[in-house]
């Protein structure tokens, strides 16, 4: 098998693109990080790689919205691209930063780079507490389709945002959702179960934390998986109550399913 060739987009403000960088050489990948910029002056390269990670920070200071900078210059520089690279039937994979950017995009909710359409069916706004949280949740893997988590797992991951509150246009949207199984991942208790704060920390509807487009290749979620790729980041690791660093389940599916 070739190694596979994944390309972490980064910004101004980027700041967890070598984290992701290295999670991503951990599961095999050959992985570089390439600034905007360098994207914007070549689209054509980004048919060298397979997997594209949007990766977690606060690109470009989120000055007028969270993502919508970036966002922006992938609509007008990029969506050509980004629209080939997808259909494709390849990855992209949107964290924390990079699901706001890809929602406000128009990658998800329908993976569709498209101005007219970007960020009318779905937002991610300011958390319900009205302020920012930093902390560890659980998360239950909900969709048979999605790539990169097998349905049914329950997981631990850190979350740092102040706008994820996940909120579909209407109930419209939020069934098609459903009935398209593209609900990735849901805040739960260590059980497995759904709860109202503080289970759900940011008040998303549904309980939702992450979403993959029709296909099952496009995921975006607001909790960091390449925060977790080892068990010593686990705050409780020294108790011995940590089996698995469980960040690095999105890495190795991706990888699993480039090889398959």
């Amino acid at each position: 098998m070739t190694q596979p060739k994944a390309l972490v987009l980064r910004a101004a403000g980027t700041n967890c693109d070598r984290e992701t960088e290295h999670a991503l050489q951990q599961a095999g990948f050959e992985a570089e990080r390439v600034h905007v910029f360098r994207l914007m002056d070549d689209p054509a390269a980004l048919k060298d790689y397979q997997f594209l990670v949007i990766p977690g920070g606060f690109s470009y200071g989120d000055d007028i919205a969270s993502g919508k900078i970036l966002a922006n210059q992938m609509l007008h520089r990029l969506a050509d691209a980004l629209n080939e690279f997808v259909s494709a039937d390849k990855l992209v994979l949107g964290i924390c930063n990079g699901f706001q950017i890809m929602v406000k995009s128009g990658l998800l909710p329908w993976a569709r780079v498209d101005a007219e359409q970007a960020h009318l069916d779905a937002t991610l706004a300011w958390n319900e507490c009205g302020h920012f949280i930093d902390r560890w949740v659980h998360l239950r893997a909900d969709s048979d389709k999605c790539a990169f988590l097998p349905k049914g797992e329950v997981i631990a991951l850190p979350i740092a945002h102040g706008e994820g509150r996940f909120v579909p246009r209407d109930q419209q949207v939020l069934q098609r959702l459903r009935d398209q199984d593209q609900i990735a991942l849901r805040y739960v208790d260590a059980k497995g179960d759904a709860g109202g704060y503080p289970v759900n920390p940011n008040g998303s509807v549904d309980d939702i934390a992450g979403i993959c487009d029709p296909t099952g290749r496009i995921m975006g979620l607001m909790p960091h998986p390449e925060r977790f790729v080892e068990i010593t980041h686990h705050p409780q690791w020294t108790r011995g109550h940590v089996r698995r660093a469980d960040g690095r389940l999105f890495f190795e599916c991706a990888y699993k399913y480039l090889g398959s």
